[in-house]
């Protein structure tokens, strides 16, 4: 009922940059938070940022300083600004959206991306 689909993600050396995309789309009646999320092989998954839909976001210790997350309600797209990568960034990247369906009532759900791959090298 929700889709979402990521883009961004690739190989970086450290100190680089990238730019993760997620659309959502499907049966959506509003998306409150949005938020992304990182897995490493035999590592917990864990947030990594979040926004809320009044644009309040919360990081990570990890990445604070050098990511941004930022939304665009129009295009129903949340959006991770990475910077001065780190090896320790190399993970998994997942989008997840907590959303309302159409005729859903007031309980909304939480949907995810495909997840992306993230690799800095050192």
């Amino acid at each position: 009922q929700v889709q979402l689909v990521e883009s961004g993600g690739g190989l970086v050396q450290a100190g680089g940059s990238l730019r993760l995309s997620c659309t959502a789309s499907g049966n959506i009646f509003r998306i409150n938070a949005m938020s992304w999320y990182r897995q490493a092989p035999g590592k917990q998954r864990e947030l990594v940022a979040r926004i809320t839909s009044g644009a309040s976001t919360n990081y990570v210790d990890s990445v604070k300083g050098r990511f941004t997350i930022s939304r665009d309600n129009d295009k129903k797209t949340v959006y991770l600004q990475m910077n001065s990568l780190l090896p320790e960034d190399t993970a998994v990247y997942y989008c997840n959206a907590q959303a309302l369906l159409r005729g859903g009532g007031f309980l909304d759900n939480d949907y995810w991306g495909q997840g992306t791959q993230v690799t800095v090298s050192s």
